[in-house]
């Protein structure tokens, strides 16, 4: 949704370093960010069964939305605390109506900390750096390991240093580091961890 917000600023004329905040907020009010999923791998080229879109103003931006310069939009925009407070309120109203699995930096801060099930899952920054590489390879948008490390580290720190809802994590939260991982074992460990933690709460009476 931020990455929305970011392309929209983008097409709008506004470039970065943002320096009108309030014109971004604007931005945030006035359009329409849906998130939908694909109905079949034929409907939505290069799209899995399932997967889901993202809409702007009724336009499928999925995929451009994950061009490189919309991370560097997407890390911007998301410091600006009234774009904050104006999609913390819709991924609120989404959660409610519709449930489901929700992922973002404060999901599970700030958007939904009261939440059964918390994971953080992450891996060692030069594998992410490897992974996104070959994703944007793929996308035929290639850019340079290098690059894309330094660009990933520079999102993470101001991410986490942010004023408002910084990246972080509370105790609450499942450690997964997938690293090391195929995507089949992290489904398994976080379903794994889901199972244990009803089965618990089933004997408990809750």
């Amino acid at each position: 949704m931020y990455r929305a917000i970011g392309l929209a600023a983008s097409r709008a004329g506004i470039g970065l370093p943002i320096g009108d905040p309030d014109a971004v907020a604007r931005i945030a009010e006035a359009v329409r960010v849906e998130l939908t999923a694909a109905p079949n791998a034929a409907s939505q080229a290069g799209a899995p069964q399932g997967s889901s879109r993202v809409l702007l103003d009724g336009e499928d931006v999925s995929e451009a939305i994950r061009l490189p310069e919309m991370s560097r939009y997407a890390s911007a925009v998301s410091a600006i605390p009234a774009v904050r407070r104006i999609l913390v309120a819709q991924q609120q109203r989404l959660g409610r109506e519709s449930g489901g699995v929700l992922e973002g930096r404060d999901i599970g801060t700030k958007v939904f900390p009261d939440t059964p099930f918390k994971f953080f899952v992450t891996a060692d920054p030069a594998v992410r750096a490897l992974r996104r590489t070959r994703e944007l390879a793929e996308r035929g948008t290639p850019q340079a390991y290098e690059a894309v490390l330094a660009e990933m580290e520079q999102r993470d720190a101001a991410d986490g240093s942010r004023a408002d809802s910084p990246l972080t994590l509370d105790g609450r939260y499942v450690l997964v580091d997938t690293s090391a991982k195929s995507v089949e074992a992290v489904v398994e460990e976080i379903e794994k961890a889901v199972t244990e933690a009803l089965h618990r709460a089933s004997h408990k009476g809750i």
